[in-house]
């Protein structure tokens, strides 16, 4: 009797761990990873669209939220079907270098001035940003870089540097390059009672704002595009491309236009989505 049930329980377990194995081959194949920038899963925009990709598209999203650069990084190195991120030059090159299949901009918004509330050298009455800069270069007030290579950090960087500058860590006391994501660098410049950029949809979702406001907005130079790449095959044999373009298809459909469209966080539209392309 018992060596019956033993012999059962061999045979069941052979048949549990064939479907095991099948059912987790399926699984496997049942999500795409986006490497993505933090801006995007700071802001909730992730919480926001994950359910409803599983309902339309039959499939999940998992995400990988980092820098725009080492997302890049990560994706280079066959670590995520799609990327999601808003440094266009860097985007382009990643393209151009065959990692990328092509680029499609699905949605914008915009970087602003971050400082204390009552503004101690006047930025607000700069009517360009490179001005701005340079005031807070001059006056050597306090600003906090984000200092990795995120989307964020470059378009600091390309401020600079369109301002004529280029502050030193090392040598400038007043310029705090701390390697931190939006939501630490913020935290950071309230307690340091600096200035710094970010994302308007970072911003507004930050809960700490204690006496910091928004001292610059709506200059042109402050746009901030988002960028979705899909990750090449012959680079990445095993990315899951029909699944990454149904994605891609329908975020750039009426319907996901207006899904992006209707994210809000506290009454106020985050994202914008782009025309169609």
């Amino acid at each position: 009797m018992i060596k019956a049930i033993l012999s059962l329980f061999k045979v069941s377990g052979i048949y549990f761990l064939i479907f095991f194995i099948f059912y987790n081959k399926i699984s496997a194949k049942n999500f795409i990873v986006i490497q993505s920038t933090t801006s995007t899963r700071d802001s909730g925009f992730y919480e926001y669209l994950i359910p409803i990709i599983k309902k339309k598209l039959g499939f999940e999203i998992r995400v990988i939220a980092v820098g725009t650069g080492q997302a890049i990084k990560n994706a280079k190195n066959c670590d995520g079907d799609l990327l999601l991120v808003h440094h266009k030059p860097s985007e382009i090159k990643f393209i151009e270098q065959g990692f990328g299949l092509y680029r499609k901009e699905v949605m914008y918004n915009d970087f602003v001035i971050i400082g204390p509330n009552e503004d101690p050298i006047d930025l607000k009455s700069e009517l360009y940003i490179s001005d701005a800069f340079k005031k807070i270069f001059l006056n050597e007030y306090n600003f906090i870089s984000r200092g990795d290579y995120s989307g964020t950090h470059m378009k600091e960087i390309d401020l600079w540097t369109h301002s004529g500058l280029s502050p030193n860590p090392k040598k400038d006391s007043w310029y705090f390059d701390v390697g931190q994501g939006m939501g630490s660098a913020l935290n950071i410049a309230v307690n340091k009672d600096a200035y710094i950029i970010s994302d308007r949809a970072s911003w507004i979702n930050f809960s700490n704002k204690q006496n910091h406001k928004i001292i610059l907005e709506n200059k042109p130079k402050l746009l901030n595009f988002y960028g979705l790449i899909p990750v090449s095959p012959k680079r990445c044999p095993d990315t899951k491309f029909k699944e990454s373009k149904k994605f891609i298809d329908w975020i750039l459909s009426l319907e996901g236009k207006k899904f992006i469209n209707d994210f809000k966080v506290k009454g106020k539209q985050l994202f914008f989505s782009t025309p169609l392309n």
